[in-house]
């Protein structure tokens, strides 16, 4: 089991924040960039669209069959690749570990 995941495990017990990749976050739910795990490009890509470690993102779709998800950045709407999306890593609240 890797640090990160007992670590995960901690906080979940504790009742505190949960790290996780962004395709992994439900419809409607509001979390805070951790880090974008990606290349330069990709990195400069997102930096471009607003998503940088700090900002808040709400994710509002999430298309079937592994398609594209949608997300809300400092009040844009932004459609990204799934294959993006699992490099950014976010830190969700107690409300998303219900």
């Amino acid at each position: 089991m890797s640090e990160e995941s007992i670590n995960n495990k901690e906080n979940q017990m504790k009742g505190t924040s949960l790290n996780k990749c962004l395709t992994e976050c439900e419809k409607g739910e509001e979390v805070i960039v951790i880090r974008v795990n990606a290349g330069r490009n990709a990195k400069t890509r997102l930096a471009n669209l607003g998503v940088v470690p700090g900002v808040k993102i709400t994710k509002t779709k999430n298309a079937p069959f592994k398609g594209p998800l949608e997300i809300i950045v400092k009040g844009s709407s932004l459609v990204i690749g799934r294959g993006l999306a699992s490099k950014i890593i976010v830190k969700c609240n107690e409300a998303c570990l219900t």
